[in-house]
């Protein structure tokens, strides 16, 4: 893709949208290296940079992609928990019934119905194998850095998403595989000293899939935004 028929910035904040199916296309690695380096120049609190980033394709991925499946079939729920706390342990309002709406909406999509545990079980799983895409990547940072440090890698995994976009790319940010670091720990070089953040899904939208018609509302600027002179 040429710099002349890329997307501008705004679009492609914009068109940002989490995808749940891919295609099998192969995500070529110099559109990877661009996100990536684009993603480091993301502002961080005295230039510590703290983020790091593992890639997966094939047989990495398909481990990582065996081994939480594993875990979910034998292992007791309660030993895989999350390192933090990613949600509120209560839901209220006015976040309860956003996250209402993206599930309803989610789920009626794909002919799955509320009472349907099987079907919501077989769907949350699809989140370990990447949707089908080609390409996960997991980011962590130093745990013994300060809670501040999650606004860094916020805004490193925003260039990442903004970045995708500019290359005619989609990606998913998924919190949901901290529940199985311990797992992704044992495949992944990573340290006992890492936090793992999330994982993603980065590959083409998959534009046949009804999951994908899934377009979120968003809140108008009046809604959040307050101008003051």
């Amino acid at each position: 893709m040429t710099v002349e028929n890329m997307p501008s910035v705004h679009a492609a904040i914009t068109s940002r949208r989490s995808i749940r199916r891919f295609l099998p296309t192969e995500v070529p690695q110099d559109a990877l290296v661009r996100i990536l380096t684009g993603a480091g120049y993301a502002p961080s609190g005295h230039n510590i940079q703290p983020w790091k980033v593992y890639v997966v394709r094939d047989a990495t991925k398909q481990r990582i992609t065996d081994g939480i499946l594993k875990a979910i079939a034998t292992e007791p729920e309660e030993a895989h928990q999350p390192e933090y706390d990613y949600y509120p342990t209560e839901w209220f309002e006015p976040y309860l019934e956003r996250r209402r709406r993206v599930g309803h909406t989610l789920y009626s999509l794909l002919g799955i119905e509320r009472s349907d545990k099987a079907g919501r079980d077989r769907q949350m799983e699809e989140n370990f194998r990447f949707f089908g895409a080609p390409v996960g990547i997991f980011v962590s940072f130093d745990r013994r850095l300060a809670t501040g440090t999650f606004m860094d890698i916020g805004m490193f995994l925003q260039n990442i998403f903004v970045g995708a976009r500019g290359e005619g790319l989609d990606t998913c940010g998924q919190a949901i595989f901290t529940w199985y670091h311990k797992v992704i720990r044992e495949i992944l070089p990573m340290g006992e000293e890492e936090l793992l953040v999330c994982g993603l899904s980065i590959g083409y939208a998959d534009p046949s899939a009804p999951e994908n018609r899934l377009f979120t509302e968003k809140l108008a600027l009046s809604d959040y935004c307050t101008f003051l002179d």
